[in-house]
């Protein structure tokens, strides 16, 4: 009986991501159309921080409870994730077409930000409350920016749709239903999936280092993929460069501000990769097209398992 729980837990978790994104999605879309603002800054903002949810709750919570490793790890590993598998699947299955501003200043943030966050917290092994607050204040200056490119940039097509004469209640009520089930379809996700996997006597690590892994990252795949879908690639883009900013300034900078995080030694390799992730992830936008194409989302895709395989595997020790 406990098995068939666990079983309907994993699925109905499936079926409200998969729609808990579509709304989420088709929300912010018309949140973009009805303001008459980016979708690449609704990607940004909205969507990243919405998708970002779990590992918010995750880490903050570790935090409080005084479990660093969980803290830094989740982020740090969620990072990796975002880029390596999400965009790499993503780019597979829709070829994503990146804006300049996203090459020349979010990307490049986004290396920046994760240099600063491994330079804190490898300095003295620990992310100090005033480093949390530190990263909390570039956090508030990043959301400046945004707001500064909302301002003047405005979507490169703004046809009088469907979109513009909703109602705007309906629209945000739509946005927040989506990320709620998004939430909660992770949450049930991965519950449901660890279960059954202790059910089959799978051990705690690869329980912890794939399905926790993974399905706090689930909100971002789903979403990323179901935007590449309806060909809304500023959102899939931006929702995976602003998840990864948001990870690293607001959810780290919120954990340490409320306890010091500590940021052992264990974190240096994954540091590193997680700050090449963004390195390679601009450098395979060095094209004609100014795209992430297919080949691009399978040199991702097979650096992360190369990654996984290697290092969390421990097949290499550094």
């Amino acid at each position: 009986m406990i098995i068939l729980i666990n079983a309907a837990m994993l699925v109905g978790g499936f079926v409200l991501l998969v729609k808990g994104a579509d709304w989420f999605v088709d929300g912010a879309s018309n949140i973009a159309a009805k303001f008459n603002i980016s979708q690449l800054v609704i990607g940004l903002t909205v969507v990243a921080m919405g998708t970002s949810l779990p590992e918010a709750a995750i880490s903050i919570s570790a935090s409080f409870k005084g479990s660093a490793g969980i803290a830094i790890g989740n982020i740090v590993g969620s990072n990796i994730m975002n880029i390596g598998l999400i965009l790499g699947i993503t780019a597979i299955i829709m070829p994503l077409a990146v804006q300049k501003t996203t090459r020349h200043y979010e990307i490049p943030m986004v290396i920046v930000v994760t240099i600063l966050l491994a330079v804190l917290g490898l300095n003295d092994n620990m992310v100090t409350r005033a480093e949390g607050i530190t990263l909390l204040i570039v956090f508030i200056l990043y959301l400046i920016y945004t707001f500064r490119v909302a301002a003047v940039q405005l979507p490169e097509d703004t046809p009088e749709n469907e979109a513009m004469e909703k109602n705007i209640v309906k629209v945000l009520a739509i946005t927040v239903i989506g990320g709620v089930c998004i939430a909660l379809g992770a949450n049930f996700t991965v519950d449901g999936a660890s279960a059954l996997a202790r059910f089959f006597g799978i051990s705690e690590d690869i329980i912890g280092l794939t399905i926790v892994a993974f399905g706090t990252s689930l909100p971002e795949l789903v979403t990323c993929v179901t935007a590449a879908l309806k060909k809304e690639a500023d959102i899939a883009v931006g929702n995976i460069v602003g998840s990864n900013l948001f990870n690293v300034l607001f959810v780290v900078g919120t954990a340490a501000t409320i306890r010091p995080v500590a940021y052992g030694g264990e974190f240096f390799r994954d540091s590193i990769v997680c700050v090449a992730f963004p390195i390679l992830l601009l450098l395979l936008l060095q094209n004609k097209e100014k795209s992430l194409l297919r080949w691009g989302g399978i040199v991702l895709l097979a650096c992360y398992i190369a990654y996984f395989v290697l290092f969390n595997l421990s097949i290499i020790n550094i």
